[in-house]
């Protein structure tokens, strides 16, 4: 039998990516002056970082990380309100980083070891299983954007058991890039947006962003020519003065997204107003369960508050701590003082080097960075 020949992973390929850095390079040179991006995606990092694609950007090319790490931007008063949940002895279920990252005074996991009942599950569905084979009350410590929201909406919409209470933490992208784009420290001149989280929204919600603050987006995949090829159409849109919304994604992305994913979304869940750890208090940038889901609601059913949990004393050294300003766009890892020394994978102080997804995590495990 004769043996098939591997097909080539087109999004791969070195003759591409050589042409797409050299396009990329003349667009800068274009430019005649640096140029500074920011996408809002913790793959898109994790997938420049595994590529070295930083390491073949022009050296006045900045490709900054913003707020696109969900563990990094939930609050630390919403994770203690979920450690005084557990601590009313509730059986917790969260995603796997959610554990470590530091409330005010401790974490998820340092709750755990003093003896409360937080547990980790892989998925919104996990998390109801868990609840109807339990006969009591069920935490689900529901965190992430629009991708996992649309899973916990999902999941309420699907006759949920009595005893599952969601904790939303859930967070609506787009309203923080409005913030971005309006601090005026940022010198953000365009925005790469998340592929995977435009297959739910769809690229047509971004064209109101770019009229208003005529800076251009580009919606792309994490495939290093999928970055590339992004990154060459922002530069060559800021080089240009142009301001246009672009979808480098169209394999997945339409203008209108998953319509059926959106409408369950808002079936379930309202806008509202909420804090970003280390940004700002974001108009519209929480998701919150509407009234009717009160049942499921953990702040409606138990009457917990973001302001629940005694007052702490936190470390001193999370004053230090740049993680706010590094997912603003106005810092990078190697600016905050704690990098690589104090905090760290195996001792974390902020958000950003806990989860897999957050920039300072990602350029330590892969020597970015590093003085």
């Amino acid at each position: 039998m004769t043996q098939a020949t591997p097909r080539r992973l087109e999004f791969r390929d070195v003759a591409q990516g050589k042409a797409m850095r050299a396009r990329l390079s003349h667009a800068v040179a274009q430019a005649g002056r640096p140029v500074t991006l920011m996408h809002v995606c913790g793959s898109h990092e994790q997938a420049m970082a595994r590529y070295g694609l930083r390491a073949s950007f022009p050296k006045d090319l900045h490709v900054q990380m913003g707020p696109g790490c969900p563990v990094c931007v939930t609050d630390a008063p919403e994770i203690d309100a979920c450690i005084a949940l557990a601590a009313r002895g509730l059986r917790v279920l969260t995603y796997g980083d959610m554990l470590r990252v530091p409330g005010r005074a401790m974490s998820l996991e340092d709750a755990r070891a003093g003896g409360a009942r937080v547990e980790v599950v892989y998925g919104a569905t996990q998390a109801a299983q868990i609840a109807r084979a339990s006969s009591d009350p069920v935490v689900f410590f529901a965190t992430g954007f629009e991708t996992t929201a649309v899973a916990t909406a999902a999941l309420l919409l699907d006759d949920p058991p009595d005893n599952l209470v969601i904790l939303s933490a859930h967070k609506w992208v787009p309203a923080a890039m409005e913030i971005v784009a309006q601090t005026p420290e940022s010198k953000i001149e365009g925005f790469l947006a998340a592929g995977h989280a435009a297959t739910i929204t769809g690229y047509g919600i971004f064209e109101r962003f770019v009229e208003r603050y005529r800076v251009p987006v580009v919606v792309g995949g994490f495939e290093p020519l999928d970055i590339l090829s992004a990154l060459v159409l922002l530069v060559e849109q800021v080089s240009a003065g142009k301001a246009e919304v672009v979808n480098a994604f169209p394999r997945c992305v339409s203008r209108e997204g998953n319509k059926k994913a959106l409408s369950a979304l808002w079936r379930v869940f309202d806008m509202a107003d909420g804090e970003w750890r280390g940004i700002a208090r974001i108009p519209s940038g929480n998701l919150a369960l509407k009234p009717e889901f009160a049942k499921w609601d953990a702040r409606e059913r138990f009457g917990v508050e973001l302001a629940e949990a005694p007052p702490v004393e936190e470390r001193a050294s999370a004053a230090e701590c740049l993680c706010g300003k590094i997912m603003s766009g106005i810092a990078e890892p190697n600016d905050c003082p704690l990098f690589g020394k104090a905090c760290r994978p195996d001792a974390p102080i902020g958000a950003c080097m806990v989860s897999s997804e957050g920039a300072c995590r990602i350029w330590h495990e892969h020597g970015l960075g590093l003085r």
